[in-house]
């Protein structure tokens, strides 16, 4: 399991100091891609070579609100794979409380907008490796 800390600024909140919706989304995307790099992943040479990835799906539930000045935790973890899909568990926590949580399903496309197998990088789980 990936860990990714996230502090709620100013910019995050709302008038009354609540993470606004959207921005939960914005974290576990800032989890990703430190999931991704850490996995070896170079997103910058992939995209030279005119592949990206793509959020396919995401189910989400908000759990409890964060605040300004809070300081999160963003937990990523692969769940399920398939040659051309990635499906990861993320979470988002103040201390031990979970506060929001999401199902996501990436894929890997073309520039272009056509499907494309995972690199070989991403293929984490066991038995596919």
């Amino acid at each position: 399991m990936h860990t990714f800390p996230v502090t709620v600024y100013y910019e995050d909140t709302d008038l009354g100091g609540i993470v606004y919706h959207a921005n939960y989304l914005k974290f576990i995307e800032r989890a990703r891609s430190a999931w991704v790099r850490q996995l070896g992943v170079d997103q910058n040479a992939l995209r030279a070579q005119g592949i990206v990835f793509a959020v396919h799906r995401i189910e989400a539930d908000f759990l409890s609100p964060a605040q300004l000045d809070d300081a999160l935790c963003v937990t990523t973890r692969a769940v399920a794979q398939s040659p051309a899909r990635l499906t990861l568990d993320q979470q988002v926590f103040r201390g031990e409380t979970p506060l929001f949580r999401a199902r996501v399903t990436l894929v890997c496309i073309t520039t272009g907008g056509k499907p494309r197998r995972l690199p070989p990088e991403l293929l984490v789980l066991s038995g596919n490796a």
